[in-house]
């Protein structure tokens, strides 16, 4: 079953709760499929600036999630981009907690 991008969006809002744990905002580009931003606890589609943005497909955020897809082999090979390399790895534990409740 394919997950529309409202579905994702209502999972990320569940596993986000009161607060995302991030300390940032946060932006997933899904990669001409939509977005989804995170600010503490407001989970939206728009496209708004955010401290982080990743870019990622929708296939391969839930790979991520559910552990199949190394982030660091992500990025290396393309199927992950960040826009600032070093607070996606200061955030990487708090992010990597997040996907991980989207399996």
């Amino acid at each position: 079953m394919t997950t529309t991008l409202e579905e994702l969006t209502q999972r990320v809002a569940a596993a986000v709760g009161q607060d995302s744990g991030l300390g940032r905002t946060f932006k997933v580009d899904l990669r001409g499929e939509g977005f989804i931003h995170i600010d503490g606890s407001a989970v939206t589609n728009e496209d708004k600036p955010a401290d982080l943005t990743v870019s990622i497909s929708r296939k391969d955020l839930k790979a991520l999630g559910a552990g199949e897809l190394n982030p660091m082999t992500a990025v290396i090979t393309g199927r992950l981009k960040v826009s600032d390399m070093g607070l996606a790895m200061s955030l990487q534990p708090q992010m990597q907690a997040l996907f991980a409740k989207l399996g």
